[in-house]
């Protein structure tokens, strides 16, 4: 396995409940995720369950319980019923990392910086890996490589000449203490610009400012910028933004064209080495653990390999793909929309019926995992 973020410790879990021993190769030099927060979705709680790590995700998390979409001042768009079931959980990517890393048992190595992938041959030669840490240059052969390695994969660059994109949007993040806020996904568009905020414990709030701006821009002082680009927002955005001492900000990019297909030879990318997507309809974490549960339900330890990989291929190319150009979409008809074409997109999304927004979003969240790890998947919360 190469890499060990969400997806990578996601996939080691769901590998060592199909019966493979597992070895983790980390870059960092300790394990854990940098960031603030996000949402984990009906179809990622569903793979969650697989991995045994649905009920600590829970707990860590936030049952968000109400939803809606409004103008740049605070006006509602488009608002979901309150009290009703979103099947989201608002959680800290810390919290989640280490929800994923209990449920799961394989041999994690940080300060392994991998160099090389060959990726073998199904039927013939084995995968080679060859990785860089304080002891040395390693090098070591396995029947399976997972490429986990995020959006500028050394595991995919081994494998295809695909680039990567400057998707023109830069986005700020934050956890903020807070108990005011209400309980509301609020998803708020302005122009060329979107903020969001989700509650994420009873006393936190993730926030997102997701912008236009040049690629590599220095701001120099994030905090201020950040309050001074909301400043003439909802009162709650500039609330947020005014009790935030700390921010982290980066470039969002994705690949310049979709890779042909996920696997080479002994070799399969999963999560953002795969399918990086635009964060606007959340789904990148929730994605790859879809990813990381349906390779080890097709791919059991002992099993035929080359049956496993082209059932992977089948199970998530395409719906991936079409998650990718969905989110893409998304961002068309929220935050890259200018001045102009905020009118008419405003009045569509106020003739939209609630219900009828919310069945859109259900072909995407409606996923189930293709079989079940069956006792092995047993809560370890």
């Amino acid at each position: 396995m190469v890499g060990a973020g969400i997806g990578g410790v996601a996939a080691a879990g769901a590998l060592g409940r199909a019966g493979w021993r597992v070895r983790v190769l980390e870059s960092a030099p300790e394990l854990g995720e940098v960031g603030a927060g996000l949402v984990v979705t009906i179809n990622g709680q569903r793979a969650a369950e697989e991995l045994g790590a649905a009920e600590r995700i829970r707990r860590s998390g936030y049952d968000v319980r109400a939803a809606g979409t409004r103008r740049w001042d605070g006006k509602w768009l488009l608002k979901a019923p309150d009290g009703g079931d979103t099947g989201m959980i608002g959680i800290h990517r810390r919290r989640l990392h280490q929800a994923l890393v209990d449920a799961q048992d394989a041999d994690l190595v940080t300060g392994a910086r991998v160099s090389a992938v060959e990726p073998g041959a199904v039927g013939g030669e084995r995968a080679r890996v060859t990785w860089e840490s304080a002891d040395g240059t390693h090098s070591a052969r396995a029947d399976l490589v997972v490429g986990a390695d995020g959006i500028r994969s050394t595991t995919r660059n081994a494998l295809f000449s695909a680039g990567l994109r400057y998707s023109g949007f830069s986005c700020w993040r934050a956890a903020t203490p807070d108990t005011t806020v209400d309980d509301r996904f609020a998803m708020t568009w302005g122009p060329n610009a979107e903020f969001g905020a989700l509650r994420i414990s009873a006393d936190e709030v993730y926030w997102y400012g997701y912008v236009a701006m040049p690629s590599g821009r220095p701001i120099g002082d994030e905090v201020r910028a950040v309050r001074e680009y909301f400043a003439a927002w909802a009162p709650d955005v500039r609330a947020l933004t005014e009790t935030t001492d700390e921010v982290i900000r980066h470039d969002v990019w994705v690949l310049d064209r979709p890779l042909p297909r996920y696997t080479i030879g002994r070799t399969v990318l999963i999560g953002d080495a795969a399918h990086p997507m635009l964060p606007t309809l959340g789904q990148g974490a929730n994605s790859a653990l879809e990813d990381a549960v349906t390779l080890g339900l097709v791919i059991p330890a002992g099993g035929e390999l080359a049956v496993g990989l082209r059932e992977y291929e089948a199970q998530r190319y395409r719906r991936t793909q079409r998650i990718v150009s969905r989110s893409a979409w998304m961002g068309r008809t929220g935050a890259e929309v200018g001045v102009r074409g905020q009118w008419l997109r405003n009045a569509m999304l106020r003739i939209t019926p609630p219900r009828a927004a919310l069945r859109n979003g259900t072909r995407i969240f409606d996923w189930t995992p293709p079989g079940s790890f069956g006792a092995q998947a047993v809560d370890r919360g």
